[in-house]
């Protein structure tokens, strides 16, 4: 069986190198699609961890601002 692209004759049978192709673009969908489905559950998962840090460090500095102590190091614990 023959078929006509872009002017040029080819073997139906000659396929092989479009069906690799297809393959490589399929399998670098899926691993995209894996990858941002990790990366999304980590940032969900890790979100809250991340507020209530910041929230224990900002009530950490309040602290330190109200207990009037005369070191100003936000560093030293």
């Amino acid at each position: 069986m023959i078929s006509r692209s872009r002017g040029a004759i080819l073997d139906v049978g000659d396929n092989r190198w479009e069906a690799k192709m297809l393959w490589k673009i399929i399998g670098v969908v899926a691993v995209v699609w894996i990858a941002l489905a990790v990366i999304g559950a980590l940032i969900k998962g890790l979100f809250p961890i991340l507020v209530i840090s910041a929230v224990v460090f900002g009530l950490y500095l309040l602290y330190k601002a109200i207990s009037g102590s005369d070191d100003n190091s936000v560093t030293k614990v």
